[in-house]
């Protein structure tokens, strides 16, 4: 079985982010320290903005550490995150010239991901911090001592690398929120998908259980007039007859049965592990009794070692569905074939009727549509949802040669599927 793939929460995967941002920043920052350091640029407190750096450090190792638990992030602590970077930066102006430092405008960057990634009112708090802490340094911070050439040199140079970081460091997140925000779009409207034909397909199983729960009757007893009929009138012909409407009430009988006996399995998960070629014969076989007057032709493709499968009761009744379809449209020389490979096994129906019409191929399995004068537009929706639900996929195709071909393909590992 595949394992299950963990879906991070968006305020999770910002947090990942930020704390990325912030380990590149960190080493930004560090190297500027150490070049000013080394080179006697600036008279600077040296131990102060270590120690500040330092804390950066550690709170980039915490956070990636409680990251890695599954304590649920919450909006209040990325926000609390997003206001310890205004008061780390802070704390490296002040000891490095206060507001005069070009790298003031770095307080924009910590903004523009909370307005891009919070509620309103976090984002009006932050820049409420912001705004205060810059203030503050307008008044209070830490002297710079420089030549007035030099330090103007340091101003627009340092001007320049403050906006490239800056400019950076938003556009990847903002290009990564951009395509969060696509993917959670996509993820919404597939559920949203999923969501209405779920809908359906429990309006159809709560029809389709009180239907079988009320043929039980009535098949009896059309099953106890019909023996005594064959008891009371011995016409050779009408025998034959009364014979196919004995063995058509049987089968009927049968297969309520067997939705009792695979509902009961589904709730134990008793589900059989058998070859796919086994699973197909089996299929096959009961689906001939069920039309005896179509021919099909099997044939298996793919090569050795066969690939291994825990189908439930619904996958083979989708399977069935598909082949009733094939038959209605021409029961004559359908072609059944399975071929796999290392990722998929595909079993293909082609049958010879008239194909699928253009102007309605978008509509071919969608409920209560059908092209045919009897039946009532489910089998292909339910076949293609038992199948969807198995990992898989259902498709129709117009085949150059005349016909339809039915595409059925199941992943080799999926749910219902065992490794080999």
């Amino acid at each position: 079985m595949l394992a299950p793939v963990q879906i991070l929460s968006a305020t999770r995967q910002n947090l990942w982010r930020l704390t990325f941002i912030r380990m590149l920043v960190l080493v930004a920052q560090a190297g500027s320290v150490g070049i000013a350091y080394w080179f006697h640029l600036l008279p600077l407190p040296w131990f102060q903005l270590c120690l500040t750096l330092g804390f950066s450090a550690l709170l980039c190792a915490f956070t990636a550490i409680r990251l890695r638990t599954t304590w649920p992030v919450t909006e209040l602590e990325y926000a609390l995150q997003l206001a310890c970077d205004l008061f780390i930066h802070s704390a490296l102006l002040y000891f490095s010239g206060g507001s005069a430092n070009p790298f003031v405008s770095y307080y924009l960057v910590p903004l523009t991901i909370a307005a891009v990634t919070l509620p309103w009112r976090y984002s009006l708090i932050l820049t409420g911090i912001a705004l205060a802490l810059y203030t503050l340094l307008l008044m209070q911070f830490y002297p710079v001592e420089a030549a007035p050439f030099f330090r103007e040199k340091l101003q627009i140079y340092g001007m320049w690398l403050s906006f490239a970081l800056s400019a950076a460091v938003i556009t990847f997140f903002a290009a990564r929120m951009g395509e969060e925000l696509r993917r959670q779009e996509e993820l919404r409207a597939l559920r949203r998908e999923e969501g209405l034909r779920d809908q359906q397909l429990l309006a159809v199983a709560t029809q389709a259980a009180g239907a079988a729960h009320e043929l039980g009757t009535p098949l009896s007893t059309m099953s106890v007039l019909l023996k005594e009929i064959r008891r009371d009138h011995p016409d050779p012909e009408l025998q034959d007859d009364l014979s196919v409407l004995q063995d058509q009430v049987k089968l009927c009988k049968e297969t309520l049965q067997q939705l009792v006996r695979a509902a009961e399995a589904n709730r134990r998960l008793a589900i059989e592990v058998q070859d796919v070629t086994e699973w197909l014969d089996e299929a096959l076989n009961r689906w001939h009794l069920m039309r005896p007057e179509a021919t099909y032709r099997f044939q298996c493709l793919g090569h050795a070692p066969v690939p291994r499968l825990a189908p439930p009761p619904d996958l083979t009744q989708a399977l069935l569905n598909l082949l009733n379809n094939a038959a209605d449209a021409c029961p004559e020389g359908l072609e059944v074939t399975v071929d796999w490979d290392a990722v998929d096994l595909t079993i293909s129906i082609r049958d010879h009727g008239a194909g699928v019409p253009l102007a309605i191929a978008e509509q071919i399995g969608k409920p209560f549509f059908t092209t045919k004068g009897k039946g009532f537009g489910l089998g292909l929706f339910l076949s293609k949802a038992s199948v969807t639900r198995a990992g898989g996929s259902v498709k129709l195709y117009s085949h150059e040669d005349g016909g339809t071909l039915t595409e059925l393909r199941l992943p080799r590992v999926s749910r219902g599927s065992e490794n080999e």
